[in-house]
């Protein structure tokens, strides 16, 4: 497992590049909160957003996640956890104000950063404040 990326992976990337693209700035794999031991692939401070693009074999994508054959019972384990860190980190940050986006690795870069893009112009123009989004959200 030391080889997988934590960060700066294929799919993270494009989305980085897209967001930019579009003239929006962001910290890469940052804590969103001092406090909280996790990072986010994107955060915008000013706007309280923190965007995750998440693995589907890691992060469990009900599309494209598969069991493994061999030590299914472990690795069905680790998933599950997963899964429950992510839910405990959205909902730490929303309760903290933040404006929390996960997307799955699959979904188009170019169709995450105008969610993302949205998001930043509802809240500078007032009209969404922190935390508003959720329900636009896959979790």
């Amino acid at each position: 497992m030391q080889g997988n990326r934590s960060r700066d992976t294929k799919p993270e990337m494009a989305v980085r590049s897209a967001v930019h693209r579009r003239g929006i700035r962001f910290r890469v794999s940052a804590r969103p909160q001092p406090e909280l031991a996790r990072t986010a692939d994107l955060v915008l401070r000013k706007t309280r957003i923190a965007v995750f693009v998440d693995g589907c074999y890691w992060h469990g994508c009900p599309e494209h996640h598969t069991q493994p054959a061999t030590n299914s019972e472990y690795w069905s384990d680790k998933i599950a956890r997963n899964i429950e860190r992510d839910q405990e980190t959205t909902a730490y940050l929303q309760q903290t104000g933040w404006t929390v986006m996960r997307f799955w690795e699959h979904e188009d870069p170019e169709a995450v950063a105008d969610r993302v893009q949205e998001a930043v112009q509802s809240y500078l123009s007032g009209g969404v404040t922190s935390g508003d989004l959720r329900g636009r959200n896959r979790r």
